[in-house]
């Protein structure tokens, strides 16, 4: 897992220098960085039954590979169309590793207390979008042409990771026929393919929406940084460079890796209500960087967001871990990741139409004022919500 997302944000840091080679505005950017989210989105809603049906181990071989494809072809990208074909190909890929991977946690631990299994989940899974911009953003810095070599060691780990999938034997992978699908008919086919999500219990719809509301506000947070940190930094805060950019973005998931393994004991309410009140705060803080342009007030922003990012996702994966088996888990944390998914989205394309309007400085305080908002009625539903208890298998 940790290695097959690290090329989703791994071209962050490297979009003021395709702004530049290709003449794109605010706008394009976040074109860019959305054509990802909405390959994420088709894999968890066309590709979901496929764990369940090949097993968690073929299909997180196949997303491997389908990443490090996406990775080398982002690599040799010579225009926008083509790039913005390799960015979709990377996002097919992590709808694929980020649900099979996680199936495969749970499986290969079983009755283990669900909060533990969730919070190593996502620490790898953070580590992975961490390193990308990181590793992507220092060679950008140093090494001749950036927009080449910046995805060389990641294709590389990426190969290496592919490989050592392949020389696993004697794995629980999870893999059953359908066998109420009538085969060899068209019937058949499209039923394989057509979406299946898994609804939330009836009696906890208000937790498990909750969960994905603040997922929805956390993920929309870090997409912007992920896709005009670059271009805002150079504005209100006197860093520059794609180290720069690179190091802020990994910082944020890092730092949210950190929290998420102290909180791991945490209840999941506790965990939900901090999150909620860190990403109010986050967004506070960024307008007043806006505004003030302090270094120090944008740190404190920076640390705020990793705090909210990290706890939104225990919180979440807990809500989803102890509303299902495992073998139910695949269709709710489809449903699940959509919601999430759908705030690096739709903020974010609404960030870009505000900068290409208002400006990028006016369109951050408008941005940082709505989703500051959204995040202060969750938590306030939040804390009028029941504790969801831990199932009797995992005590």
């Amino acid at each position: 897992m940790c290695v097959g997302v690290m090329g989703t944000a791994l071209a962050s840091p490297l979009y003021p220098l395709y702004q530049q080679a290709w003449g794109l505005k605010p706008s394009d950017i976040t074109h860019l960085f959305v054509v990802y989210m909405f390959g994420a989105l088709t894999s968890l809603l066309f590709l979901g039954r496929l764990t369940q049906r090949h097993g968690f181990l073929a299909i997180l071989r196949t997303g491997l590979a389908l990443m490090t494809a996406g990775v080398v072809l982002s690599a040799l990208a010579w225009n926008v169309p083509v790039f913005m074909l390799a960015r979709l190909m990377i996002g097919l890929a992590s709808g694929m590793i980020t649900t099979s991977a996680s199936i495969g946690m749970v499986q290969a631990r079983p009755g283990r207390d669900p909060r533990r299994t969730a919070a190593l989940t996502t620490v790898a899974m953070t580590l992975g979008f961490g390193l990308g911009p990181l590793v992507g953003g220092l060679m950008a810095q140093w090494v001749p042409h950036p927009l080449v070599t910046a995805y060389v060691p990641t294709a590389a780990m990426g190969l290496l990771a592919v490989y050592a999938l392949h020389q696993l034997r004697g794995l629980p992978t999870g893999g059953t026929r359908d066998d109420a699908l009538p085969p060899g008919t068209w019937r058949g086919v499209i039923a394989q393919w057509m979406p299946r999500l898994t609804p939330p219990p009836r009696l906890r719809r208000r937790q498990f929406w909750l969960a994905s509301m603040g997922a929805f506000s956390a993920f929309g947070m870090f997409s912007l940084y992920s896709s005009l940190a670059p271009s805002f930094m150079q504005e209100i805060v006197p860093w520059h460079g794609p180290a720069v950019s690179g190091l802020s973005i990994a910082m944020i998931l890092f730092l949210s890796s950190a929290f998420q393994f102290m909180v791991r004991n945490w209840r999941t309410k506790r965990v939900a209500l901090a999150s909620g009140c860190a990403l109010v705060l986050c967004n506070l803080l960024l307008m007043a960087t806006t505004l003030t342009g302090a270094t120090l007030v944008f740190g404190a922003a920076v640390i705020a967001t990793a705090f909210g990012h990290g706890l939104a996702n225990v919180a979440g994966m807990g809500v989803v871990a102890k509303l299902t088996t495992p073998e139910e888990r695949g269709g709710l944390l489809s449903s699940y990741l959509i919601v999430g998914y759908l705030g690096t989205i739709v903020p974010i394309l609404g960030m870009g139409w505000l900068s290409d309007h208002l400006g990028l400085n006016r369109g951050l305080l408008v941005f940082c004022g709505a989703m500051a908002l959204l995040s202060a009625v969750v938590t306030a539903l939040g804390m009028r919500t029941a504790e969801i208890p831990v199932p009797q298998q995992h005590l």
